[in-house]
């Protein structure tokens, strides 16, 4: 997919050595403002690729990464799912948007020898990506990237466009609901139809993690979540772009979360 970079380790140590030569030590012709951010910018790229580049060496994954800044997700955010998932273990995971998250479920998967992924992606181009990765790190027992078109789906008289849910109807119920899709362009509260259509499914324990939870559209899904669905514990994680957790029956793990 353009836009895409294969990081491998090198890669991204290359990258960090080389952040600061891509700045203007002085200004010539941006103003010190911009100048500034552009300095700001770089720090907080390096420090994502530092992150990026340890989880991924944690995991074993050492043939490159499918990184699209400022597509994927943060590595923050995915250190937190492969921290749940290397720790509860769940069976069924269902994921709304493909790409580096697919990849890092799968391999926790994969460690833990038990549980799948299943993908929602609405961009055939993408999901063949996310699938061609997975065939590299042979993961493809783990994870499946299903074509889920977007389409209306009425929930309280209105209509919102999301993914086609056929390649879900045999699933078993779901144990861990990652929600990093649609992309807020497609509409407003895009992420909002995830649970009005999915909670019947949740298993008993379950989690529902929900990124990008800074914003102002998801921090008004967040609201609409907790008054229908009470039943469903809520905390805020801190992550670069803001993390909501929503949990049931689940208890702190005795030995703490760990990969």
């Amino acid at each position: 997919m353009d836009g895409v970079d294969r990081l491998t380790p090198a890669d991204i140590r290359w990258r960090l050595g080389s952040a600061h030569a891509r700045v203007p030590s002085t200004p010539t012709t941006c103003p010190l403002a911009s100048l500034h951010h552009g300095r700001q910018e770089w720090r907080q790229q390096c420090t994502e690729l530092e992150a990026l580049l340890a989880l991924g060496e944690r995991l074993g994954l050492s043939q490159g990464l499918p990184y699209a800044h400022p597509w994927s997700a943060g590595a923050d955010f995915l250190t937190l799912l492969a921290l749940y998932v290397r720790t509860y273990r769940p069976a069924c995971i269902v994921e709304c948007g493909s790409g580096l998250s697919s990849l890092i479920l799968a391999r926790c998967c994969a460690l833990n020898g038990h549980g799948r992924v299943w993908s929602l992606e609405h961009l055939p181009a993408c999901a063949a990506h996310t699938r061609a990765w997975l065939g590299r790190y042979g993961l493809g027992a783990f994870a499946t990237v299903l074509d889920a078109p977007l389409v209306p789906q009425r929930l309280g008289g209105k209509s919102f466009p999301w993914y086609a849910l056929e390649g879900l109807s045999d699933l078993p119920a779901i144990d861990l609901l990652v929600v990093d899709g649609p992309p807020a362009g497609t509409g407003r509260l895009a992420r909002y139809p995830a649970l009005p259509l999915l909670y019947a499914r949740l298993a008993p324990r379950c989690a529902v993690f929900l990124d990008d939870a800074d914003r102002p559209d998801e921090q008004a899904v967040i609201e609409r979540w907790r008054a229908e669905y009470p039943d469903l514990g809520q905390v805020r994680l801190t992550t670069g772009r803001g993390c909501a957790l929503f949990a049931r029956a689940l208890t702190p793990h005795p030995g703490g979360l760990a990969l």
